[in-house]
C-alpha cells in the first residue's frame, strides 16, 4: 500500500472514527435495526444491509418509502437512546490504553452518530473522551464527504496532511482520503480500498499510532 513519512518537526494530530474502531457496537447496531425494522413490519436483515451502507434517511427511502421519514428518524433515535442507556458496550482490545497514551488536544473524534450517544457510551466503557467531537449535527455532509475530517483539523487548528484518520469502514476511508489525510484501518479482516495501512486489530495498530501522534522520526504511514 501507498504512504510516505511523517513530516518531521510538525504537530501531529490523530482523528479517530468511533462504531468499529474504538467501540465494538456491531451488535448494538443490528439489535436497534432488528428492532425498528419489526415495528414496520420490515425483514430485519434485508433493512440492516441497507443501513450498512447509507445514512438513515437514505436507508427509510429504499426500505420504507411509504413511510413518513422523520416518522422514521424519531423512532430510531428512540430506540437507539434506549439502547445507550441499557444495553452492553465494549471498547475494542487497547482503546483505553491508546487514548490515554496519546498527547492532550492532539487527537479527535469524527463520527456519524451524535455526540450525546458517544459520551455515553464512552462513559460506560471507561474511554477517555477528547475536547473535539464532530457528530452528525454538526456537518450537513457526512462521511464520504471530507467534511467532518476537515472539520475536525480545523478545530484542532491541524493541518490536514499532519492528521491520522484511523477507521474501519469504506465511508469513513474515503472521507480521510478526500480530506488529504493519511489514512489507517483497523478491525478488518481485509483492507479497506484505500488505506494507507492496514491492521486486522486496534491493538496491532497503537504503538504505531502513538509514534504518529508523538512526532517520532521516520513514522511510516
Amino acid at each position: 500500500m501507498s504512504g510516505e513519512s511523517a513530516r518531521p518537526g510538525r504537530t501531529k494530530h490523530v482523528l479517530f472514527d468511533v462504531d468499529g474502531t474504538l467501540i465494538d457496537a456491531v451488535s448494538n447496531q443490528r439489535r436497534v435495526w432488528r428492532t425498528w425494522a419489526e415495528r414496520y413490519g420490515l425483514d430485519a436483515d434485508d433493512v440492516h444491509r441497507v443501513a450498512l451502507r447509507t445514512r438513515p434517511m437514505e436507508t427509510f427511502a429504499r426500505v420504507a418509502a411509504d413511510r413518513d421519514p422523520f416518522e422514521c428518524l424519531a423512532l430510531l433515535h428512540e430506540l437507539e437512546d434506549e439502547d445507550v442507556r441499557t444495553g452492553s458496550y465494549t471498547a475494542f482490545d487497547g482503546a483505553s490504553e491508546l487514548l490515554h497514551g496519546l498527547p492532550p488536544e492532539s487527537w479527535a473524534l469524527v463520527t456519524s452518530n451524535y455526540e450525546h450517544r458517544v459520551r455515553g457510551r464512552f462513559l460506560r466503557t471507561g474511554l477517555l473522551l477528547p475536547s473535539v467531537i464532530v457528530d452528525a449535527a454538526a456537518v450537513e455532509e457526512g462521511k464520504p464527504s471530507p467534511v467532518p475530517y476537515l472539520q475536525a483539523a480545523e478545530l484542532l487548528g491541524a493541518d490536514p496532511g499532519d492528521c491520522l484518520v484511523i477507521e474501519d469502514a469504506p465511508s469513513g476511508v474515503q472521507s480521510g482520503l478526500h480530506a488529504g489525510m493519511t489514512v489507517w484501518g483497523v478491525n478488518a479482516a481485509v483492507a479497506v480500498d484505500g488505506v494507507h495501512r492496514h491492521f486486522t486489530r486496534l491493538r496491532e495498530a497503537a504503538v504505531h499510532i502513538t509514534d504518529f501522534a508523538s512526532g517520532a522520526p521516520g513514522t511510516a504511514v
